[in-house]
């Protein structure tokens, strides 16, 4: 009987981390997941009907420790890693000229050095087996900017991630690791306010905003493609299209 397959989520108390969590779980991956408290990793267990198989580390991502925790807690209970989602990360738009050195620390913090440290982890462990998945949560505004939604350090950070996942993807190929990742639109998360839903809706030609479960989809498929490794999917709603 083949046994279960393990992902590590960073991220993966709330809003689009959550729902991979929920989905990983339903699709019978052991998980394990970080969140910066140990209260938001008790209350996603909770919501997720405290599984067995879902064990929660807390640690800032930007802290290179607390990779090695995720690798070192989901080797010790489950034996292997065959997944790593980078989904650890915040959005902060504003125009360019009012972005403080405050902001732009911030996100190297959490949307950059995380995914380095995370995937230098996973990198050397999955070499070790010879196969692995890296799926990168991206940004659509990294592949196509919108002047209604002004992101310039976004777009910076995210855009460099999309250069890494093609990097990486190059470079691990002889390993049989795939790097992929997964830029989603504007989704339905608890981080936007509900009166702003008819703007939101209206910034991609579908009009409306994706739900979790679709980027989970994306990102499940990701997780398990053996002949697709460098691309970049965008879930937005034809939103990274161009103008429109």
């Amino acid at each position: 009987m083949m046994s279960k397959k393990t992902v590590v989520i960073t991220g993966a108390s709330s809003g689009i981390g959550l729902g991979l969590a929920k989905a990983f779980l339903d699709n019978d991956y052991n998980l394990v997941g970080s969140a910066r408290s140990t209260a938001g990793l008790k209350e996603a267990a909770n919501s997720l009907g405290n599984p067995d198989n879902f064990v929660g580390v807390a640690g800032d991502v930007a802290d290179p420790s607390t990779a090695r925790d995720l690798f070192a807690v989901a080797i010790e209970r489950f034996g292997s890693v065959d997944v790593l989602v980078n989904n650890a990360g915040f959005f902060l738009p504003k125009p360019f000229i009012e972005y403080t050195p405050e902001d732009l620390d911030a996100l190297l913090d959490t949307n950059l050095k995380g995914v380095v440290y995370s995937t230098q982890v996973a990198v050397a462990h999955m070499i070790d087996r010879g196969q692995g998945h890296i799926v990168n949560i991206s940004a659509a505004v990294a592949l196509q900017p919108n002047i209604a939604v002004p992101a310039g350090l976004p777009v910076l950070i995210k855009g460099g991630i999309n250069q890494l996942t093609r990097a990486l993807a190059l470079e691990l190929s002889p390993y049989n690791i795939q790097v992929n990742a997964v830029a989603p639109g504007i989704i339905d998360t608890p981080m936007h306010d509900p009166s702003s839903r008819d703007f939101l809706n209206n910034l991609a030609p579908s009009g409306r905003v994706g739900t979790v479960e679709e980027i989970a989809d994306a990102v499940l498929y990701l997780a398990k493609a053996n002949f697709t490794t460098g691309v970049v999917l965008a879930v937005d709603g034809g939103m990274s299209t161009g103008k429109w």
